[in-house]
């Protein structure tokens, strides 16, 4: 594998890595906090920060992320990665995007029903379950990045007997 693509599969893998932990906060530790403290607390705590200044890091983090996995997975074709590492790469990419563009409107949504703490239970319910399976989906890209930065430093031959 060429320096120039081993540098974005490591760019690649830091984005990934730092939205990883953003959004496994949220569902290990953000989240589930809003039992504790209540649903309209937490709802004027994620629109002080989530819907605020968070906007944009999330947006920021979460497409440069993307772009790099994608960008990974598209390049190393030519340097022998096998096909299943950057098809789970890609689709755990693309299913990432599809959840996150499901789930930020509905967390969105809770600007629109002010400190209902029904609708806010429903919302936030519905958005941890979303995060949840984003999590999950996170984390898989994540290793595929590792099993493809990884990949480089092992001849293709070999790479061919281990994935069969």
């Amino acid at each position: 594998m060429r320096q120039r693509t081993r540098n974005l599969v490591a760019a690649a893998v830091v984005a990934n890595a730092i939205t990883a932990g953003a959004t496994l906060d949220q569902a290990i530790k953000q989240l589930p906090a809003r039992h504790q403290m209540g649903v309209v607390a937490f709802s004027r705590y994620s629109r002080a920060g989530d819907l605020s200044r968070g906007v944009t890091w999330y947006a920021t983090i979460g497409f440069a992320a993307a772009a790099l996995a994608l960008a990974a997975a598209a390049t190393t074709r030519p340097s022998g990665v096998p096909g299943r590492r950057r098809a789970l790469l890609a689709a755990a990419t693309v299913g990432h995007m599809l959840i996150t563009a499901w789930a930020a409107p509905l967390n969105f949504s809770q600007r629109s029903v002010g400190d209902d703490p029904a609708a806010l239970t429903r919302i936030f319910d519905r958005f941890a379950v979303l995060n949840a399976v984003r999590a999950g989906l996170q984390v898989t890209a994540l290793a595929a990045l590792v099993g493809v930065l990884d990949a480089a430093a092992v001849p293709a031959a070999q790479i061919a007997r281990l994935d069969g």
